[in-house]
């Protein structure tokens, strides 16, 4: 048999394919190792700088997909590739665990870092704090003075109509938005605590409830003397006395903001429907957004005596059941804010006079008046009774 020179067998032929097919394959898993490497450094390494600063603050709506989600960080500078961000997503499982929010990007997040961030939900998180005591139109300041809140407050609200409290807030939430939060809060803790009250308390509604504890809230900022300060007035507005607080004076004056400096006698004398030294009973409206711990003390007042305070020189008052033990208080006060020794009370406030200068720690003080008859009830039905009316023989004046 005979074999021509150059002629192929079949184990040639097949021999030849396999080595081209391993070349092939080599080629191929050439290109595959070069792109997984590159993706790999692509993934871990450093993405683009901030635009301005140390971060970038992106917002991803809720209910954004993997895409728009991309867009949205390539728009912002964030990542350098949609296509990138949304191959890594998919192969980490990523794409599945991504949150909406608002996120600040550090500069030169890489793109593993930025996936982290996201499906981890560490979002920016924005507060507003309205403060015990604090009036509506300081509410609305602060919040106005809130950058990441949008559109405007038409008007002021109702007075005690906001629940002070730390409130958290989204970027582009608008300010009608967290007011609206701020009084649904206040109505539901009111019938909270309303339906709580006990049998000593003297207001008949909730709305009485709320003005009286304004007061109590403005006349003294320390927590375990609420109660103290709630039982005063619950006293005086059960016998007919006048409340004759400082606070409401400003209040008339100022409309709940700061006054700034002492109250003066004119002040004291001047009927704007809320000088408690002029009118019976509560004012027409709270006179601050009170707290939970002033509802509470006005709701469920402990059975006292007192009728008279005024501040003690550190911060806190000083309470009495008699007049006489009253004078004596303020006459210390007086010594203590004058920095030298008080003359005996009888001659430190005689009776007539009264003290209209805050002391030193900016406290108000219920300016006392001279003992007299009582002032008449409001001409509406009377004060819820306690149980159990206090004995001490009433005489007006003031507290702290």
């Amino acid at each position: 048999m005979q074999f021509r020179r150059g002629a192929r067998t079949p184990g040639t032929k097949r021999s030849g394919m396999v080595a081209a097919a391993l070349a092939g394959s080599a080629t191929v898993s050439l290109f595959l190792i070069a792109g997984l490497a590159w993706a790999w450094s692509v993934y871990y390494a450093p993405g683009p700088s901030a635009r301005a600063g140390d971060a970038t603050i992106v917002a991803l709506p809720s209910g954004s997909g993997v895409s728009a989600i991309a867009a949205r960080l390539k728009s912002a500078g964030v990542i350098r590739s949609v296509d990138m961000f949304k191959a890594a997503a998919t192969l980490t499982g990523a794409d599945r665990r991504l949150r909406a929010g608002e996120y600040e990007v550090p500069t030169r997040a890489s793109l593993k870092s930025v996936l982290a961030l996201l499906t981890d939900g560490r979002v920016v998180r924005h507060f507003v704090t309205i403060p015990e005591g604090w009036s509506s139109a300081q509410a609305v300041d602060i919040l106005n003075r809130e950058a990441v809140l949008t559109g405007t407050i038409a008007e002021v609200p109702e007075e005690g109509s906001l629940w002070p409290e730390t409130y958290e807030v989204a970027r582009g939430e608008t300010r009608a938005e967290v007011i609206a939060r701020m009084q649904r809060a206040a109505t539901e803790n009111l019938a909270e605590l309303w339906a709580q009250r006990g049998p000593n308390t003297v207001v008949r509604t909730p709305r009485e409830a709320l003005i009286l504890a304004s007061i109590v809230e403005k006349e003294t900022g320390i927590a375990r003397e609420r109660p103290q300060v709630a039982a005063v007035f619950s006293n005086r507005l059960r016998i007919g006395m006048r409340l004759e607080s400082d606070p409401t004076i400003i209040y008339g004056i100022t409309k709940g903001l700061p006054l700034g400096r002492g109250i003066r006698r004119s002040e004291l004398e001047r009927d704007t429907g809320y000088n408690t030294y002029l009118i019976d009973g509560l004012p027409p409206t709270p006179i601050a957004n009170p707290g939970r711990q002033s509802l509470a003390a006005v709701l469920n007042p402990p059975r006292s005596q007192d009728l008279f305070f005024v501040a003690d020189g550190t911060g806190g008052h000083v309470f009495a059941s008699t007049y006489e033990q009253h004078l004596a208080n303020v006459a210390r006060w007086r010594s203590i804010e004058s920095g030298r020794a008080g003359p005996p009370p009888a001659e430190a406030l005689p009776p007539g006079t009264a003290p209209v200068t805050p002391p030193p720690t900016g406290d108000a003080v219920i300016t006392m008046q001279a003992p007299g008859a009582l002032t008449p009830s409001r001409a509406t039905a009377p004060l819820r009774p306690a149980v159990q009316a206090p004995t001490t023989p009433p005489a007006p004046a003031n507290g702290p």
